[in-house]
């Protein structure tokens, strides 16, 4: 076999290849093609997951508005808390005073 024969069968062989390529890639282009129930099913999917992003938006945002709230609440009552103990603790340190004074009175 001589080096233009080579050449040819290459030649061949390598058209034969694009050929099969080519036509594997029409067949599959004609069985992946999107009908139109498709594309409106596809429309519906979209417009219900921009819904339900904007539906998960608007959670996220009530939630952080109520976290914020509850955070607030939080404080307030801590700070109750913390002043009615204040005062209890002044209360009994008055009662111990009391009993003290009143025992030595009497």
């Amino acid at each position: 076999m001589g080096r233009t024969e080579l050449v040819i069968v290459m030649a061949v062989i390598l058209f034969v290849a694009f050929l099969l390529g080519w036509g594997s890639h029409l067949l599959l282009r004609r069985f992946n093609r999107v009908g139109t129930s498709n594309v409106a099913e596809l429309d519906h999917m979209a417009s219900a997951l921009h819904e339900a992003e904007e539906t998960r938006d608007e959670a996220i945002s009530y939630m952080q508005g109520r976290e914020a709230e509850l955070t607030g609440l939080l404080g307030q009552s801590q700070a109750e808390l913390q002043a009615a103990m204040d005062g209890l603790g002044e209360a009994r340190r008055e009662a111990v005073e009391l009993r003290t004074y009143i025992e030595q009175n009497s």
